[in-house]
């Protein structure tokens, strides 16, 4: 495996474990940060949809959707336009986590960017986003 795969993928275990031990005291797994996160920015979204913006199948969505049911974090109901199809609602619960949740975010940025300058800091930005657009295409494009 190339350094590169190796490096991102460390800098991915260990952001899992830090979120982990974070939200483990709210009921949330660290994966769920991101879901609520895109649940409470864009209310009604249909689980089809937060699979596709997050790159996900759908099966991993629907699971990890019924868990955030079951704590109280979202509620989900059919659209009225297509009862097939699930729209993910936050609670007041979720939206009330929010601020703690981007802290947590907000703190893991600061871990790993420490040391870094300012342009150091965008120049990996910029370039990472530009590695995210090359593989979005390829999963848009298969």
């Amino acid at each position: 495996m190339s350094q590169l795969n190796n490096d991102l993928y460390a800098i991915i275990r260990c952001g899992i474990q830090f979120r982990g031990e974070k939200t483990a005291p709210l009921g949330l797994k660290s994966c769920h940060i991101s879901y609520l996160s895109r649940i409470c920015c864009y209310p009604g979204i249909s689980q089809d949809r937060l699979a596709q913006m997050m790159f996900i199948n759908k099966s991993n969505v629907a699971r990890q959707a019924a868990a955030l049911e079951k704590g109280g974090f979202i509620t989900r109901t059919p659209s009225p336009s297509d009862k097939r199809v699930l729209q993910l609602h936050p609670t007041d619960k979720a939206l009330e986590l929010m601020p703690q949740l981007e802290q947590i975010v907000t703190q893991w940025d600061e871990q790993i960017m420490a040391g870094l300058t300012q342009e150091e800091v965008q120049t990996v930005s910029a370039v990472l986003q530009k590695m995210k657009d090359n593989a979005a295409r390829w999963v848009t494009e298969k």
